[in-house]
C-alpha cells in the first residue's frame, strides 16, 4: 500500500468509505514539525470537494483508474453527453464534472474521459481546440503599431482577445488550457 507522500493530482483513493478524487496535493515541511501531505479532495457520491491533511507516512488505498476517448454529441438540458467512437455508448455527465470545460466543447471534438468504478469522474480536453467565430468587430484604422487585440466571440459562447485581421466565420485554434489565441486553424 502507497503512503500519502505518493499522492498525486489525478489519482482516485478510497477515504472514509467513499470513493475521492485528488484535485490538488502538496507535500509541506513545516519549520520544525513533521512532514505532511495537504490534499484536495472531491468525493464521487456527493460531488463536494474539501481539503484533507495526510501524515506523510499514512498509508492510502488508491482505486483503479480507466480512461476512455470518446465525442461530445450534444447538449441535454444541463447534462452533457458523450459517445464511444468504437462502441457507440452514451455517457451522461453533469455540469460539476465538466467544469470549465463546457467553454471548449463543440460537437464531435474529442475529450479523454475518466472513469472510477464505471463513473465518469473527469474530462480532460485536448491541448488546443479549434473553434468558430460568431462575432467580430471591425478593427480601427490605425490601430496596427503594436500587437493590439480585440475581444471576439466563439460558438461556444466565450469571449476572448484576438489579433485584429480576424473576422467572423474564421475558424480559430484556442489554447483549451489558458484560453488563449492560438493562431488561425
Amino acid at each position: 500500500m502507497p503512503n500519502a507522500n505518493d499522492i498525486r493530482k489525478g489519482m482516485a483513493i478510497n477515504y472514509n468509505g467513499d470513493i475521492a478524487i485528488v484535485l490538488d496535493a502538496q507535500h509541506r515541511t513545516p519549520g520544525n514539525l513533521r512532514a505532511f501531505v495537504q490534499a484536495t479532495l472531491r468525493s464521487i457520491k456527493t460531488g463536494k470537494s474539501s481539503d484533507v491533511r495526510f501524515s506523510s507516512t499514512e498509508k492510502i488505498d488508491v482505486v483503479p483508474l480507466t480512461t476512455k476517448k470518446m465525442e461530445f454529441s450534444y447538449k441535454d438540458g444541463q447534462d452533457y453527453v458523450f459517445t464511444d467512437t468504437n462502441t457507440y455508448e452514451t455517457v451522461t455527465i453533469s455540469p460539476e464534472i465538466i467544469g470549465d470545460a463546457k467553454d471548449y466543447l463543440v460537437e464531435n471534438g474529442e475529450v479523454t474521459i475518466t472513469f472510477v468504478e464505471d463513473r465518469a469522474v473527469m474530462v480532460e480536453l485536448p491541448p488546443s481546440v479549434v473553434l468558430t467565430v460568431v462575432d467580430a468587430p471591425e478593427g480601427i484604422r490605425g490601430d496596427s503599431a503594436s500587437n493590439v487585440m480585440k475581444p471576439v466571440k466563439l460558438e461556444t459562447g466565450i469571449t476572448i482577445m484576438v489579433p485584429l485581421f480576424i473576422k467572423a466565420g474564421e475558424k480559430i485554434k484556442v489554447d483549451a488550457r489558458t484560453g488563449k489565441y492560438m493562431e488561425r486553424a
